[in-house]
């Protein structure tokens, strides 16, 4: 199963998360919160931090870790969620 990532190929498994067939490649970090730019990937990896939101076909935010993979989607990253995260909030040094 073949889907995109800002333009770049990813392959993956049937079944396999966004963030899965991410982590299996090798990529750790795919955004940056809003505030800080501090790099984000996969922290919960149950749908509640919201650290590993993508767009996907389009619909901003959704959870990588959440959302499996299909074949053809078309996967962009960017600098932050639209949700807070914990430096907007003022929680993380």
């Amino acid at each position: 199963m073949r889907f995109t990532v800002d333009g770049d190929p990813v392959e993956g498994l049937r079944g396999q998360t966004i963030a899965g067939a991410l982590l299996a490649s090798g990529t750790l970090a795919w955004r940056t919160t809003a505030s800080a730019g501090r790099p984000r990937g996969v922290f919960c990896g149950i749908g509640v931090c919201f650290d590993c939101t993508v767009t996907v076909n389009g619909l901003p935010d959704v959870r990588a870790c959440q959302r499996r993979a299909v074949e053809g989607d078309v996967v962009e990253t960017g600098p932050g969620a639209t949700v807070p995260d914990a430096d907007a909030a003022g929680e993380a040094s």
